[in-house]
Protein backbone atom coordinates (compact mmCIF):
# COMPACT_ATOMS: atom_id res chain seq x y z
CA UNK A 1 0.00 0.00 0.00
CA UNK A 2 1.21 3.50 -0.80
CA UNK A 3 1.95 6.00 1.91
CA UNK A 4 2.37 9.74 2.17
CA UNK A 5 5.43 10.85 0.20
CA UNK A 6 5.06 8.09 -2.43
CA UNK A 7 4.40 8.79 -6.09
CA UNK A 8 1.06 7.65 -7.47
CA UNK A 9 1.19 4.69 -9.87
CA UNK A 10 1.84 5.49 -13.50
CA UNK A 11 -1.04 3.92 -15.43
CA UNK A 12 -3.20 4.54 -18.48
CA UNK A 13 -6.93 5.03 -17.99
CA UNK A 14 -9.33 4.17 -20.82
CA UNK A 15 -11.68 7.14 -20.94
CA UNK A 16 -14.23 8.74 -23.24
CA UNK A 17 -13.92 12.33 -24.43
CA UNK A 18 -16.54 14.47 -26.08
CA UNK A 19 -16.34 14.94 -29.85
CA UNK A 20 -18.15 17.62 -31.90
CA UNK A 21 -21.04 15.53 -33.27
CA UNK A 22 -24.76 15.51 -32.57
CA UNK A 23 -25.67 12.03 -31.37
CA UNK A 24 -26.73 10.11 -28.28
CA UNK A 25 -23.11 9.09 -27.77
CA UNK A 26 -20.91 12.08 -28.78
CA UNK A 27 -17.71 10.51 -27.43
CA UNK A 28 -14.62 8.71 -28.58
CA UNK A 29 -12.03 6.66 -26.72
CA UNK A 30 -9.02 8.47 -25.30
CA UNK A 31 -6.15 7.24 -23.17
CA UNK A 32 -5.39 9.44 -20.17
CA UNK A 33 -2.33 8.81 -18.02
CA UNK A 34 -1.61 9.43 -14.37
CA UNK A 35 0.47 12.42 -15.51
CA UNK A 36 -2.55 13.86 -17.35
CA UNK A 37 -4.46 13.92 -14.07
CA UNK A 38 -1.74 14.65 -11.50
CA UNK A 39 1.41 16.19 -13.00
CA UNK A 40 1.96 19.84 -12.07
CA UNK A 41 -1.27 20.02 -10.06
CA UNK A 42 -2.37 19.81 -6.45
CA UNK A 43 -5.53 17.72 -6.51
CA UNK A 44 -7.95 15.93 -4.26
CA UNK A 45 -8.67 12.32 -5.18
CA UNK A 46 -11.33 10.27 -3.47
CA UNK A 47 -11.96 6.65 -4.33
CA UNK A 48 -14.99 4.54 -3.59
CA UNK A 49 -16.28 1.00 -4.06
CA UNK A 50 -18.72 1.65 -6.87
CA UNK A 51 -20.90 3.99 -8.86
CA UNK A 52 -24.60 3.81 -7.95
CA UNK A 53 -23.88 2.26 -4.53
CA UNK A 54 -25.69 3.81 -1.52
CA UNK A 55 -23.00 5.64 0.48
CA UNK A 56 -21.10 6.63 -2.67
CA UNK A 57 -24.26 8.13 -4.20
CA UNK A 58 -25.96 9.63 -1.15
CA UNK A 59 -22.98 11.15 0.66
CA UNK A 60 -19.47 10.63 -0.73
CA UNK A 61 -19.73 12.15 -4.23
CA UNK A 62 -22.38 14.76 -3.29
CA UNK A 63 -20.20 15.96 -0.41
CA UNK A 64 -17.25 16.70 -2.67
CA UNK A 65 -19.44 18.20 -5.39
CA UNK A 66 -20.93 20.59 -2.80
CA UNK A 67 -17.46 21.60 -1.49
CA UNK A 68 -15.83 21.89 -4.93
CA UNK A 69 -15.49 25.69 -5.02
CA UNK A 70 -14.36 25.87 -1.39
CA UNK A 71 -11.62 23.30 -2.01
CA UNK A 72 -10.48 25.11 -5.15
CA UNK A 73 -10.23 28.32 -3.11
CA UNK A 74 -7.88 26.47 -0.74
CA UNK A 75 -5.30 25.82 -3.44
CA UNK A 76 -6.70 22.69 -5.10
CA UNK A 77 -6.51 22.57 -8.89
CA UNK A 78 -8.97 19.73 -9.41
CA UNK A 79 -11.10 17.17 -7.58
CA UNK A 80 -11.33 13.61 -8.88
CA UNK A 81 -13.56 10.72 -7.94
CA UNK A 82 -12.17 7.29 -8.88
CA UNK A 83 -13.98 3.98 -8.99
CA UNK A 84 -13.34 0.56 -10.51
CA UNK A 85 -16.06 1.08 -13.10
CA UNK A 86 -15.85 1.69 -16.84
CA UNK A 87 -16.24 5.07 -18.53
CA UNK A 88 -19.85 4.37 -19.57
CA UNK A 89 -20.96 3.57 -16.02
CA UNK A 90 -19.12 6.56 -14.57
CA UNK A 91 -20.79 8.98 -17.02
CA UNK A 92 -24.27 7.59 -16.39
CA UNK A 93 -23.70 7.74 -12.63
CA UNK A 94 -22.59 11.38 -12.90
CA UNK A 95 -25.69 12.23 -14.92
CA UNK A 96 -27.93 10.39 -12.44
CA UNK A 97 -26.24 12.36 -9.62
CA UNK A 98 -27.17 15.60 -11.39
CA UNK A 99 -23.58 16.64 -12.11
CA UNK A 100 -23.33 19.31 -14.80
CA UNK A 101 -21.75 17.76 -17.88
CA UNK A 102 -18.91 19.56 -19.66
CA UNK A 103 -20.00 19.56 -23.31
CA UNK A 104 -16.84 21.18 -24.67
CA UNK A 105 -15.22 19.07 -27.43
CA UNK A 106 -12.30 17.19 -25.89
CA UNK A 107 -13.82 17.40 -22.41
CA UNK A 108 -13.56 14.36 -20.21
CA UNK A 109 -16.62 14.51 -17.98
CA UNK A 110 -18.19 17.08 -15.76
CA UNK A 111 -17.80 20.72 -14.79
CA UNK A 112 -16.91 20.24 -11.12
CA UNK A 113 -15.84 16.85 -9.71
CA UNK A 114 -14.28 14.79 -12.51
CA UNK A 115 -15.02 11.05 -12.53
CA UNK A 116 -12.07 8.77 -13.33
CA UNK A 117 -12.92 5.29 -14.62
CA UNK A 118 -10.41 2.73 -13.34
CA UNK A 119 -12.19 -0.08 -15.17
CA UNK A 120 -9.17 -2.40 -15.29
CA UNK A 121 -8.30 -1.63 -11.64
CA UNK A 122 -4.73 -0.68 -12.61
CA UNK A 123 -4.49 2.51 -10.54
CA UNK A 124 -6.32 0.95 -7.60
CA UNK A 125 -3.97 -2.04 -7.54
CA UNK A 126 -0.97 0.28 -7.88
CA UNK A 127 -2.17 2.25 -4.87
CA UNK A 128 -2.53 -1.00 -2.91
CA UNK A 129 -6.23 -0.23 -2.41
CA UNK A 130 -7.74 -3.20 -4.25
CA UNK A 131 -10.23 -5.32 -2.35
CA UNK A 132 -13.04 -7.75 -2.94
CA UNK A 133 -16.43 -7.56 -1.25
CA UNK A 134 -17.68 -10.92 -2.45
CA UNK A 135 -19.39 -12.42 0.64
CA UNK A 136 -21.30 -9.32 1.76
CA UNK A 137 -22.11 -7.62 -1.54
CA UNK A 138 -21.21 -9.95 -4.40
CA UNK A 139 -18.67 -7.41 -5.69
CA UNK A 140 -15.60 -8.50 -7.56
CA UNK A 141 -12.43 -6.45 -7.34
CA UNK A 142 -13.12 -2.87 -6.22
CA UNK A 143 -11.39 0.07 -4.58
CA UNK A 144 -11.29 0.49 -0.84
CA UNK A 145 -12.72 3.84 0.24
CA UNK A 146 -10.01 6.50 0.70
CA UNK A 147 -9.15 10.11 -0.12
CA UNK A 148 -5.86 11.84 -0.79
CA UNK A 149 -4.23 15.13 -1.63
CA UNK A 150 -1.82 14.55 -4.48
CA UNK A 151 0.72 17.26 -5.20
CA UNK A 152 2.50 16.93 -8.58
CA UNK A 153 2.00 13.17 -8.54
CA UNK A 154 3.17 12.70 -4.94
CA UNK A 155 0.81 11.74 -2.12
CA UNK A 156 0.78 14.67 0.30
CA UNK A 157 -1.98 13.37 2.59
CA UNK A 158 -3.82 10.04 2.67
CA UNK A 159 -7.04 9.18 4.52
CA UNK A 160 -7.80 5.43 4.44
CA UNK A 161 -11.05 4.18 5.93
CA UNK A 162 -10.30 1.96 8.91
CA UNK A 163 -6.59 2.70 8.51
CA UNK A 164 -6.05 -0.15 6.02
CA UNK A 165 -7.72 -2.13 3.25
CA UNK A 166 -9.99 -4.91 4.52
CA UNK A 167 -10.83 -7.83 2.26
CA UNK A 168 -14.47 -8.95 2.26
CA UNK A 169 -15.36 -6.33 4.83
CA UNK A 170 -18.78 -6.59 6.41
CA UNK A 171 -19.08 -2.88 7.16
CA UNK A 172 -18.41 -0.14 4.62
CA UNK A 173 -16.63 2.43 6.79
CA UNK A 174 -17.09 6.09 5.92
CA UNK A 175 -15.46 8.25 8.58
CA UNK A 176 -12.27 9.87 7.22
CA UNK A 177 -12.53 10.01 3.41
CA UNK A 178 -15.48 12.42 3.45
CA UNK A 179 -15.47 15.98 2.13
CA UNK A 180 -15.61 17.57 5.60
CA UNK A 181 -12.46 15.76 6.78
CA UNK A 182 -10.72 16.85 3.58
CA UNK A 183 -11.89 20.45 4.05
CA UNK A 184 -10.43 20.46 7.57
CA UNK A 185 -7.07 19.25 6.26
CA UNK A 186 -7.03 21.73 3.37
CA UNK A 187 -7.98 24.64 5.62
CA UNK A 188 -5.11 23.78 7.98
CA UNK A 189 -2.66 23.21 5.10
CA UNK A 190 -3.54 25.89 2.55
CA UNK A 191 -0.90 26.23 -0.16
Amino acid sequence: MVKEGDKVPNVTFKTRVRIPVESENPFDWADKTSDDYFKGKRVVLFALPGAFTPTCSSTHLPGYEAKYEEMKALGIDEIYCLSVNDAFVMRQWGLKQGLEEDKTPGANGFMKVKLIPDGACLFTRGMGMSCTWEKERGFGERSWRYSAVINDGVIEKLFIEGGAVTQDSGPDPFEVSDADTMMKYLTENKK
